[in-house]
């Protein structure tokens, strides 16, 4: 049996330290060449990452980057609360803050977030056949058929650290996102292979160079169309990945 007052402690030295490390990283970032995204996690694999509706929206790559619009303190405190399902005294004995200083944090969290959440529920089954209509033309090279899945408002944003290939800047609007995923299939391996996996619990696209994968595609869809296009290609960020056959 647990000891709760061990299980305590550590959960307050845990998060501590996890908050100390992100402020660390929000400096480090300054630094960072290009976009920051999360690091891609592959989940075919890992049911139990993704077995509850809690779990499974905490661990989607949009909700990761949406986490990244708030502070430490205030993503401890959300994480605490909606998702370990800590209670108020034990959030505030943790990251010593009041009771109600902390329920003041939440609620500023759940205002950035509700700002930036998308306003309709998209089924696993449109998750796919969208993913899988975007690789088609993308390949395909068929502008008008990317334009008729992309959102008028749609932001790309690309992460390779400067270590690959990928846009300096987040790009923004249909034509241009469009005419940018063209154009930049001239920078993908001539051998690439790849296709459409379980990546943050969602199907992603998968790219292999000799059997390394070199790109995840990540795309937040909002009914028919898609909101957002995360790429990453940082090396660094892609170690997660199976190796390819």
């Amino acid at each position: 049996m647990r000891d709760p007052i061990a299980q305590s402690l550590l959960s307050t030295v845990v998060t501590r330290l996890c908050i100390d490390q992100l402020r660390s990283a929000r400096a480090r970032r300054e630094l960072y060449v290009g976009p920051w995204l999360p690091e891609p996690i592959p989940t075919d694999q890992r049911q139990d990452l993704t077995e509850t509706a809690i779990l499974g929206e905490s661990l989607s790559f949009a909700f990761l980057v949406m986490l990244e619009s708030l502070g430490p303190l205030e993503r401890a405190v959300f994480l605490l609360r909606e998702v370990f399902d800590y209670d108020y005294a034990e959030i505030a004995a943790i990251v010593g803050k009041s009771e109600a200083y902390c329920r003041q944090v939440l609620h500023r969290a759940h205002q950035h977030l509700e700002q930036r959440r998308p306003r309709f529920e998209v089924s696993r089954q449109q998750q796919e056949r969208i993913t899988s209509q975007f690789l088609d033309v993308s390949l395909g090279g068929d502008m008008q058929g990317l334009l008729n899945l992309l959102a008028d408002d749609v932001v790309f944003v690309a992460d390779s650290g400067g270590k690959a290939w990928g846009g300096p800047k987040p790009v923004h609007g249909a034509d241009n996102v469009a005419r940018g995923v063209l154009g930049g299939r001239r920078f993908l391996p001539p051998g690439i292979q790849g296709g459409i996996e379980e990546v943050n619990g969602q199907p992603a696209i998968v790219g292999y160079d000799d059997g390394r994968p070199v790109i995840v595609l990540l795309l937040d869809i909002e009914g028919e169309r898609i909101r957002n296009i995360y790429q990453v290609t940082n090396p660094d960020k892609l170690h997660g990945i199976r190796t390819g056959n």
